[in-house]
């Protein structure tokens, strides 16, 4: 079968593949590493064009410190996470009780529903730029964390569906008709047989939805401006100013930016392969 474990490929393949392999992780890594050399340099060595070599002075504490203290990053980062927390929460939620719904009950129009959902996944969110602006603009949600958690919400709920509705679907049906012949109302079977066989599901999702959505740029730009409502991937972006560029505080305030969903990775990472996994093999 294709692709063959590499245990079982000829000797001279297996040297050739833990040869390249190290080359690979530092082609892939090396944005990264010049981000991370570039946030302890001082601005200085960008003026004199030492950008690659071994920094003039090592400015590590300097740097961060003036991205936490000198500057409006701590709001930027508050911003991120009262925008990302209640939009995971929502759309997790929103789409649990969808795809129970869809996987579950059999109606006329299931599927024509499920399809809509589906559909919204592949339209290109840049053509929906002006016509969510305006929409904002004509609800008052323009520039507030408000606008863009419900906008979040509503265009994560389709994919998180499809996810959910094909989970449930997985799940053994003749816990719910047992369920059902004890008289158990269809709430109580949602809350206390779906939700628990889910958590797997939840935590997977829940991960993902939270690195989409804290490292959204392109929606954090059009739908908000300023630090009384951009999350950090827009205020980045304010260190770039009319005379200059602070790439040194660009580096530093993106090496932070990146933490948080690194973080949630690693904390639910158990949990997170637990349930994209779940189900490839009885």
């Amino acid at each position: 079968m294709f692709p063959a474990p590499i245990q079982k490929s000829s000797r001279r393949w297996r040297i050739t593949y833990q040869v390249l392999l190290p080359f690979a992780l530092l082609v892939w890594l090396l944005p990264l590493l010049g981000v991370m050399l570039f946030s302890v340099k001082p601005a200085s060595d960008f003026a004199s064009g030492n950008y690659w070599t071994i920094p003039a002075s090592f400015e590590l504490f300097n740097n961060y410190g003036r991205v936490f203290f000198e500057s409006d990053m701590p709001k930027y980062l508050f911003n991120s996470f009262v925008i990302t927390i209640p939009t995971v929460i929502g759309a997790v939620a929103l789409s649990a009780m969808t795809g129970f719904a869809l996987g579950v009950y059999r109606f006329r129009g299931n599927l024509l529903i499920f399809f809509i959902f589906i559909a919204g996944n592949f339209v290109p969110f840049q053509i929906l730029m002006v016509p969510v602006r305006d929409l904002t603009l004509g609800l008052g949600l323009y520039d507030t964390k408000l606008g863009l958690i419900l906008f979040h919400v509503a265009f994560q709920t389709g994919f998180c569906t499809l996810f959910m509705r094909n989970f449930i679907r997985a799940l053994p049906f003749p816990l719910i008709e047992a369920a059902r012949v004890e008289g158990v109302a269809e709430w109580r079977i949602f809350v206390f047989v779906v939700l628990p066989l889910m958590k797997p599901a939840l935590a997977a999702l829940s991960v993902l939805i939270f690195t989409f959505i804290w490292n959204d740029y392109f929606w954090a730009v059009v739908l908000t401006q300023g630090p009384n409502a951009q999350p950090v991937t827009a205020g980045i972006t304010a260190f770039n100013t009319q005379f200059g560029v602070a790439y040194h505080m660009m580096s530093a305030s993106s090496i932070i930016a990146a933490l948080p969903p690194v973080a949630m990775f690693f904390l639910m990472q158990k949990h997170f392969i637990a349930g994209l996994t779940l189900g490839a093999v009885k």
